[in-house]
């Protein structure tokens, strides 16, 4: 019995790494404009490409500083969906109006992912603006991260 048990176990423990929950991520980035008056681009980019991040990483060390030499071209993507969005700014001023239609299409994107069978895991956003005199630039970032069993 007492061998039974211990097959039993051993069993259990060399089949759960079979059972482990493997996930593949995607990440949505919605870029709003806060460029005044209307000059901006505003879009919500979906990648349909696929990148290896070790094909463009060098390990460097205090014995070997050689600078990393893989080509941007190479890590480009021309594969991609873009959803066009409104900008904040139009040259009123800031337009509430346009914001509420980018939610709506943002909230779309975000049904159909989860429709797919993608979760929303994570959310995270940033402002970038110059913010000096005459400032003229300016965007507003939010990247959606998704995940779904493999």
């Amino acid at each position: 019995m007492k061998k039974l048990f211990l097959a039993g176990i051993l069993t259990l423990i060399c089949t759960s790494g079979l059972f482990a929950q493997q996930y593949e991520y995607k990440i949505i980035t919605s870029v709003e404009s806060i460029v005044p008056n209307g000059l901006g681009r505003s879009r919500i980019v979906s990648v349909d490409e696929e990148r290896d991040y070790k094909e463009f990483t060098s390990q460097r060390t205090e014995e070997d500083d050689t600078r990393n030499k893989s080509k941007r071209g190479d890590i480009r993507v021309k594969n991609f969906e873009e959803t066009k969005l409104l900008n904040f700014y139009n040259l009123g001023g800031i337009r509430f109006q346009n914001i509420a239609a980018n939610d709506a299409v943002i909230t779309s994107k975000i049904n159909t992912m989860i429709e797919e069978g993608w979760d929303l895991a994570f959310v995270t956003s940033a402002v970038e603006s110059e913010g000096g005199k005459g400032d003229g630039k300016g965007i507003f970032i939010t990247r959606y991260i998704f995940k779904r069993a493999k």
